[in-house]
């Protein structure tokens, strides 16, 4: 009998040596508790922190930067379970607790470009509600302030952005003076032509395939009437800029950060927007060939720049695309450094035997890491810091000449494989920056149990 007790009780023993004991890591749906806040002033909460998200959705933010940002305005002022959900063009943010009926707010977002200036100042607005300096009506009203500001320069001088960016990238890769003053003057007429059709409501797609065929367009013109350029640099020039508004960084940081709904759709937008790029290249370069005109593409291995012109090129080139995204006087300051320790980065990490991609990689995170490690200590969002650093590395002139084996000299491997290295270099400027974003956090006083919360879901397994 005893023996038979014994045999009753082994299955239980060994179903508690094998069973947990404890809750889980990361309890499920568990039951929110009052929340202490009367109805109407929840829902000013979750509007204003609803407007907060909006804004730095609107300007660029990446999806983890905004659902931390929503989430520290809400426990501001007493709403710690809030529920923040984002697609690329909504955001919705939900409050249930047990004492008032539950809460829903969603705002549809229209992307407004980059804008560092508002997107400082919705960060500086933020850090003040979160340290508990600023009552519910007054952020509301300083949000106002914030988002209705005028730019910080007239138009005619942020209008020297994009002619600087492109002025720089021709001297970065081996042109003079003459090719600086051509691919600048194009540029303007690229970024007046994308303003007009922007205005017409001409899809975004287009946009980029016409800008993209006015820069080759301008090439080709120069060749066809015996001016001694290297017009292929002027093309590499528009290519820089037109890749320097799309948001690789933003899709790739979402993507790892566990957002991969935003990640897939950014992603989309960058995949489509080159490829209106290519399509504006091709079909003019596809034109030429059938005319015969002579055109020939610059191979970087055959041209040499003084380290001294290079750097400087780079440094300036960070400084116009921060003045051309509305950065402040201390946020273009920033960029030119970021600008030139980027490219100084890069073109070590070659030295010491890197390829394109993995030396572009370590110039990203060096610079993703002292804007996260530094930007609020300067007072810049660390966004300006990671994407001015890059802007410099872009691969435009990789394209073009990978474009130009295809349509022109009809070498398909020898076009493909230079397409596929200028896609490796853009992942890897999109990962390193990524990487040293998240090295820096810690550092940069930036990792409270917001940001913990929104990254956790990166790393959660079941």
């Amino acid at each position: 009998m005893a023996g038979e007790g014994w045999g009753r009780r082994l299955p239980d023993r060994a179903r508690r040596a094998v069973s947990g004991s404890g809750p889980p890591t990361e309890p499920l749906a568990l039951r929110a508790g009052p929340g202490g806040v009367d109805e109407d002033t929840a829902r000013s909460v979750l509007s204003l922190g609803l407007r907060v998200g909006e804004a730095m959705m609107a300007v660029g933010a990446s999806a983890a930067d905004v659902t931390a940002g929503v989430l520290r305005v809400a426990a501001a002022y007493g709403l710690t379970d809030c529920q923040v959900d984002m697609t690329f063009t909504s955001l919705t943010i939900g409050y249930d607790p047990d004492d008032v009926p539950p809460l829903v707010l969603m705002r549809i977002v229209r992307p407004r470009g980059v804008d560092y200036t508002r997107l400082q100042g919705v960060a500086d607005l933020t850090a003040e509600v979160t340290a508990g300096r600023v009552g519910l009506d007054e952020a509301h009203r300083r949000l106002d302030d914030v988002l209705a500001a005028p730019h910080p320069y007239r138009r005619a001088l942020h209008a020297l952005g994009w002619p600087g960016v492109a002025g720089s990238v021709a001297f970065l890769l081996g042109g003079g003076w003459l090719v600086a003053l051509v691919a600048a003057v194009t540029t303007a007429v690229v970024e007046r032509t994308i303003r007009a059709l922007n205005r017409r409501g001409l899809p975004v797609f287009f946009q980029q395939a016409a800008g993209a065929a006015i820069a080759t367009g301008t090439a080709v013109g120069l060749v066809v009437a015996g001016v001694e350029i290297r017009a292929s640099l002027v093309v590499a020039a528009g290519i820089v800029v037109l890749l320097a508004g799309l948001s690789l960084v933003g899709a790739a940081e979402d993507a790892i950060s566990g957002f991969p709904v935003t990640a897939a759709a950014r992603a989309f937008e960058v995949v489509t927007l080159t490829t209106g790029i290519v399509v504006g290249i091709a079909a003019v370069l596809d034109v030429a060939r059938r005319f015969e005109v002579p055109l020939r593409v610059v191979d970087p291995a055959t041209v040499s720049v003084p380290f001294a012109v290079s750097l400087a090129a780079a440094a300036v080139m960070g400084g116009a695309w921060a003045l051309a995204s509305y950065a402040g006087p201390r946020g273009l300051a920033v960029a030119v450094l970021a600008g030139g320790l980027a490219w100084a980065t890069t073109t070590g990490a070659a030295v010491l035997g890197a390829g394109p991609a993995v030396s572009s990689a370590v110039a990203a995170a060096v610079v993703g890491f002292a804007g996260e490690a530094l930007g609020d200590r300067l007072r810049v969002p660390p966004l300006l810091v990671a994407v001015c650093g890059i802007v410099p590395l872009l691969p435009g002139l990789a394209i073009y000449r990978g474009l130009f084996a295809v349509v022109v000299d009809g070498d398909v491997p020898a076009g493909t494989s230079g397409l596929v290295g200028a896609a490796a270099v853009g992942l890897a400027l999109a990962a390193g920056v990524v990487l040293g974003r998240y090295l820096g956090r810690p550092l940069g006083g930036r990792l409270d149990r917001f940001e913990r919360r929104v990254r956790r879901r990166a790393t959660l397994r079941d």
